[in-house]
């Protein structure tokens, strides 16, 4: 996939209607348009002591803050949809079948639905915000 078609999908994902997932409920009678801190999810992540905190579901996206912390592991799986993240902060490796690269602030890896793939070597702790086609 191109880096066009990536920063469109994006691009996309904050046009189109979004409902909310997770803790946060949508009181307005407009739910055409939501905004999130990532400060606050962090915040709202990080007491709870685990990795992953989904917090918007659409009808055909759903968006997580995922953070690793320096040294830990990566325990997830292959998922059944294709997947987008875009590192906010930290440092570390990524591999996605065969291929291994850095990652750091400002990286977007696209990974397609079923594929082994997992962050390792982290160096710094790493903010990930993760888009999921639904």
């Amino acid at each position: 996939m191109s880096m066009k078609k990536i920063i469109l999908f994006l691009f996309c994902i904050c046009l189109f209607g979004i409902s909310s997932y997770g803790q946060q409920e949508i009181v307005s009678e407009d739910s055409n348009f939501i905004s999130f801190e990532l400060d606050s999810l962090v915040a709202e992540l990080e007491p709870t002591g685990k990795s992953w905190l989904p917090f918007m579901k659409g009808k055909n996206v759903l968006t997580g803050l995922y953070i690793l912390k320096a040294g830990e592991n990566d325990q997830q799986r292959p998922h059944d949809t294709d997947e987008v993240y875009y590192v906010v902060s930290g440092k570390g490796k990524f591999k996605a079948g065969d291929k291994i690269v850095n990652i750091e602030k400002g990286s977007i890896l696209f990974v397609k639905a079923d594929v082994e793939h997992l962050f390792f070597d982290i160096t710094e702790d790493t903010v990930l915000v993760v888009f999921f086609d639904q």
